[in-house]
């Protein structure tokens, strides 16, 4: 899966989507290097050290030392429930939505009998290509998971499991309403892992980011009445697991956002369908 040469990025634009997922995968990366980590994903530190990019400003922009912990609990935390569904159910198919540069596939080392597909927009996907390879039981697909046409592509007679990373949010409610539907409409049987934020993001983008968070709701179990199949099975606020952060000053930090109802802004949620 894993290709060796030295991969030439500058060409990414700074504040782009491709841009924005080279700032997780560092962050992920940088994260590895700590004495406890709580990701430990040494292959985003691997792809890093084969990309020639502008790192030193990377590093400027993202401050590590204390941004990184909401990146790696998240993930950390979808890849928990990720394996334990691996465990129960071998011969699954994956389908890591929005992937961007993540390198789940290859932190959670799925057995040969996975079937993983790893999805996210065509450019994105051009840009992954540089790095991985398809192989056997491993597949990219460059499409908008909007875009339905790209299940047609997916075999149906498996367990499956949908992991989407801080992508729902980008979607309209109408466009999560389809995508799930269509999930829970074309497989027989699996599980959902993915996080929400509240309405107040929304909101807040409106006013930082030019209004690219575009769907929050107050409490995902409202999915369940969107979608009969679906169950909730859990959830997860994202601080979660502050406590296994190394710095003391973080921690407190972590420690008072969970004290507060911010702690509800980026909920993980698990559903069975």
């Amino acid at each position: 899966m894993t290709m060796t040469d030295k991969v030439d990025f500058s060409g990414v634009a700074w504040g782009s989507v491709e841009w924005t997922n080279l700032c997780t995968l560092y962050l992920r990366a940088y994260e590895s290097g700590s004495p406890a980590p709580i990701l430990g994903d040494t292959a985003a530190a691997e792809a890093v050290d084969r990309i020639d990019y502008d790192w030193a400003r990377m590093r400027r922009a993202m401050r590590p030392g204390s941004n990184q912990y909401l990146v790696t609990m998240r993930a950390k935390q979808l890849d928990d429930w990720s394996a334990g569904f691996l465990r129960r159910h071998p011969d699954a198919t994956v389908l890591h939505l929005g992937c961007g540069m993540d390198t789940r596939a290859l932190r959670l080392a799925p057995p040969k009998t996975v079937q993983w597909f790893d999805v996210d927009q065509p450019d994105v996907i051009a840009l992954r290509r540089r790095l991985y390879e398809d192989r056997d039981g491993y597949r990219m697909i460059g499409s908008t998971v909007t875009d339905e046409a790209w299940l047609d592509q997916l075999p149906t007679d498996r367990p499956t499991l949908m992991v989407a990373e801080g992508l729902v949010m980008y979607l309209t409610e109408p466009q999560v309403r389809a995508l799930l539907r269509g999930i829970t409409d074309r497989f027989g049987s699996g599980e959902l892992a993915f996080d929400t934020v509240s309405p107040m993001g929304p909101r807040l983008s409106k006013i930082f980011t030019k209004g690219i968070i575009k769907w929050g709701i107050r409490d995902a179990r409202e999915l369940e009445r969107w979608n009969p199949r679906l169950r909730l099975l859990e959830q997860s606020f994202v601080g979660a697991l502050c406590e296994r952060i190394p710095s003391a000053p973080v921690r407190l930090l972590w420690r008072v956002v969970n004290a507060t109802p911010m702690r509800n802004y980026d909920v993980l949620n698990r559903f069975a369908f």
